[in-house]
This record gives structure tokens, C-alpha cells and sequence, in this order.
């Protein structure tokens, strides 16, 4: 299903703000040498998320699901002077490709990439954080959810991504895959949870935006 058509989304880019020289590089060089570039948060998300993320102005981001760093940069933007982001993927082969985007990047010194399995990491950390990004395996959304929720402060936004599924989510239950059912129970679980304000917005394929109270 194609929740926004390609003319619409074109006329959106066309008039939001423009990606950097950098942004525009990944973005070019993941369509060309890396699989399932369709991953990439790309532009119009990406500009999303950078405002996001400077409205918010915050002190410690994690995301969860590197992919090729884009997504990474534009959450970026709005950091702190002295602010982190702590970003994690268990993919070791895009490693060195994302490592010298952060490094080229003004904010390098503030991003700290981390190799493994999330499910792990994540209990390990101690930073109290102001957004989180989810954008990683689907069958996990709700595991991650839990595990990062006492780590988020009270206003504190959590974001994820892909929760509509390409429009699988509203199929019929005996046509539903398990990721689309994945999709399907985080987004039901995050709407029900009165420790939050949740709103589903159809940008791209859809961002699950809650704030903590």
C-alpha cells in the first residue's frame, strides 16, 4: 500500500528544508552499494527528526538501529552542546561505512556507536534519556519499549518507526505476517499505556511519537 504517493512526497521535499552535502552523500552511496537501502530514514523523515529533535533540544538521545547513520545525524542536529547520542546496531559489517559519516560530521564528537545486540546493551547503559529512537528488528519494538522506558525522563519523547508496515497493519488478521503483527501489537501497546501520550502519525511508514508524563 502506498500511504503517500510519490507526488505528494516529492511536493513535501521540494518544500522542507534541505539535506546537507553530507546527508545527500549516505543517502546517494546507501542506494548504490548497500542492500535494502529502502531502510534509510531519507529526506523528508530525516528533516522530521532533525526538527524533532532540536524542539526538543536534548541532552542524551539512544537509537536503536543504526542502518548506514542517517537517521543518526539528522537526531543529531538538535543535541546539546554537550549532549551524547548513543546509537546501536548488531550489523558489524556497516561499521566501517558509518563510522567515517559520524566522523565527518560537526557532531562527531558526540556520537558514540556501539556494535551488538541491543537487547543486551541496553540494560548495561546509565544515561537517563531525553529521545529515543526505535528503528531496528520489528519482532523486538515492544521488548525494546520496556527495556528503555525507566531510562526515559518524564517528558521524554520515544519515537519508532515503520509501525504502519507499508499499510499491512490494518489487513486482515489471517493475512498479517509476523512483523506487520509486530507492528500491530506495539502500536496497540503504546496507545493503551497511561504512562504516556501517544500519537501514530502516517509520515512515510509511519512514526509511533509518544511522550512520556
Amino acid at each position: 500500500m502506498e500511504i503517500v504517493t510519490s507526488e505528494i512526497e516529492k511536493y513535501c521535499e521540494q518544500h522542507s528544508e534541505k539535506e546537507s552535502n553530507l546527508l545527500q552523500r549516505i543517502n546517494r552511496e546507501t542506494h548504490l552499494e548497500v542492500l535494502m537501502p529502502r531502510m534509510l530514514s531519507g529526506h523528508l523523515q530525516g528533516r522530521f527528526l532533525a526538527l524533532m529533535s532540536r524542539m526538543i533540544n536534548p541532552k542524551h538521545i539512544l537509537e536503536v538501529g543504526t542502518f548506514t547513520g542517517y537517521a543518526t545525524l539528522c537526531l543529531a542536529e538538535g543535541l546539546k552542546d554537550k549532549g551524547k547520542l548513543i546509537t546501536i546496531d548488531i550489523n558489524e559489517e556497516l561499521a566501517p561505512r558509518v563510522l567515517p559519516y559520524f566522523e565527518a560530521s560537526e557532531k562527531s564528537t558526540q556520537i558514540h556507536f556501539m556494535n551488538g545486540n541491543a537487547l543486551e546493551i541496553i540494560p548495561t547503559l546509565y544515561e537517563k534519556f531525553d529521545l529515543v529512537f526505535i528503528d531496528a528488528d520489528k519482532k523486538n519494538y515492544s521488548r525494546y519499549y520496556d527495556l528503555i522506558f525507566d531510562k526515559v525522563h518524564s517528558g521524554g519523547y520515544i519515537i519508532a518507526d515503520n509501525v504502519l508496515w507499508s499499510g499491512k497493519v490494518v489487513e486482515n488478521k489471517e493475512h498479517k505476517d509476523a512483523d506487520t503483527i509486530a507492528m500491530d501489537e506495539y502500536n496497540k501497546k503504546v496507545a493503551s499505556d497511561n504512562r504516556v501520550e501517544a500519537f501514530l502519525l502516517p509520515l512515510r511508514d509511519g512514526l509511533n511519537i509518544c511522550r512520556k508524563k
